[in-house]
């Protein structure tokens, strides 16, 4: 396996997923021998030394993708792995595309998580929209969505923008130290969410924050890629397939 990972040359290595790859795996791995988690195959695939930090992602999607990568099922891991080059090369300004991430992921996460959690992403759903307001970033269909989000939980809306009407963080430092931990929040909100199928909404809402950002970036989106991420963005519809 260490060995059929080795014959790809660097050229291709970003654009193709070899025939035998690592099993994904929860955690941190030395090397391929051991495995490898979502991050740590990009690093590969991008020529950059072995970690589950490489350079070659935006950090709070790479976060992201650690979070669902080691909250996914064992037997729903291996879903992810055509979604591995799409990272790759996906970063730009830290600041205003770790809040696209971020809104996204607590989208998706805000209806079926915990009261507790959904006051957590209620409070980063709207931080991150007033950032991004803040910065003259539009983005109609993210924050229609989040408009939809908070209106299925009035009561953690309510408490979130009670709580921001005394606090209100800077869009930099919202990146810098916030963005992280909402994106954290959503994967584990949604990964012991009451629900019957988790995982398809874990694997949904990476899919759809991958979307936002080669969208943001002006990459284009593969055509297959539509599907999945597209149930995400819509909360409505897949919380009916995760409930199944």
């Amino acid at each position: 396996m260490h060995i059929a990972l080795q014959h790809l040359s660097g050229s291709t290595r970003a654009n193709a997923i070899p025939e035998l790859v690592p099993t994904l795996s929860a955690g941190r791995h030395r090397s391929a021998r051991k495995g490898a988690c979502f991050m740590e195959f990009a690093s590969f695939l991008a020529g950059e030394r072995w970690s589950d930090h490489p350079s070659c992602t935006d950090p709070t999607l790479a976060t992201l993708a650690r979070a669902v990568n080691d909250t996914l099922r064992d037997d729903r891991r291996g879903e992810l792995v055509g979604d591995i080059p799409r990272v790759i090369g996906l970063r730009g300004d830290e600041l205003r595309l770790g809040l696209v991430v971020a809104l996204r992921a607590a989208t998706v996460a805000l209806p079926v998580a915990s009261m507790e959690r959904q006051r957590a992403l209620a409070v980063g759903i709207i931080a991150t929209t007033d950032a991004l307001a803040e910065l003259g970033i539009n983005r109609p269909r993210a924050q229609a969505d989040a408009e939809n989000a908070l209106a299925e939980v009035p009561d953690a809306a309510s408490w979130a923008r009670a709580h921001l009407a005394d606090w209100r963080a800077r869009p930099g430092d919202l990146a810098r130290h916030g963005c992280g931990a909402i994106v954290r929040t959503a994967a584990l909100g949604i990964a012991q969410a009451c629900i019957e199928d988790p995982d398809t909404l874990l694997v949904g809402m990476l899919r759809a924050a991958i979307e936002d950002a080669e969208v943001f970036l002006s990459r284009s989106v593969p055509e297959h890629a539509h599907v999945t991420a597209r149930r995400a963005a819509m909360p409505e519809q897949v919380f009916a397939v995760a409930r199944r």
